[in-house]
């Protein structure tokens, strides 16, 4: 791993972190217009089981699931910055889905092809509707805590692999 690298990705991150921070409530365009597609087809995907929680809860999995997918195919490969920026990805995730998590009495954000919110059927469905704003809050310092923790791993790594202390 080298210095260039490490700063390089240092700075994409400090941008997204920044994207994000001067967003509206969690919303970096680009990327979570990318977040947007797969979660719109992890509806009729985890549909096919046939569970109607499953299928309104497939949308936010599979928003998950594929840049933690992305993740374990770097980690097999052993690239860590692969792996630092597919983590930062998922977790950049959480604070988009607070943010349509927090929305869900209020329904005021727009939805892509109308239908139903799904984190109001979802915590209507489990008795937690009153709880949105506070579980949304949760799911956004943990999304933040994630990135923050994927930049400071690579620095880890870095520092274990090229940094000072590795000449000695």
């Amino acid at each position: 791993m080298g210095t260039t690298g490490l700063v390089a990705t240092s700075l994409g991150f400090g941008l997204l972190f920044l994207a994000a921070l001067m967003s509206e409530q969690g919303w970096v365009p680009l990327l979570d217009g990318v977040n947007l597609l797969f979660h719109k087809a992890g509806h009729p995907l985890f549909g096919l089981l046939g569970w109607e929680t499953l299928t309104i809860l497939g949308g936010t999995l599979m928003q998950l699931l594929v840049p933690l997918l992305v993740a374990g195919s770097f980690w097999l490969r052993r690239d860590a910055y692969g792996t630092a920026v597919a983590g930062v990805w998922g977790f950049e995730n959480l604070l988009n889905i607070a943010r349509y998590l927090a929305d869900a009495r209020a329904q005021v954000l727009p939805l892509v092809g109308g239908g139903e919110h799904d984190w109001t059927s979802l915590l209507s469905g489990w008795g937690c509707l009153a709880q949105d704003s506070a579980i949304a809050q949760v799911i956004r310092t943990f999304g933040w805590l994630g990135m923050v923790a994927y930049w400071a791993w690579l620095v880890w790594r870095w520092r274990q692999t090229s940094g000072p202390e590795s000449n000695q």
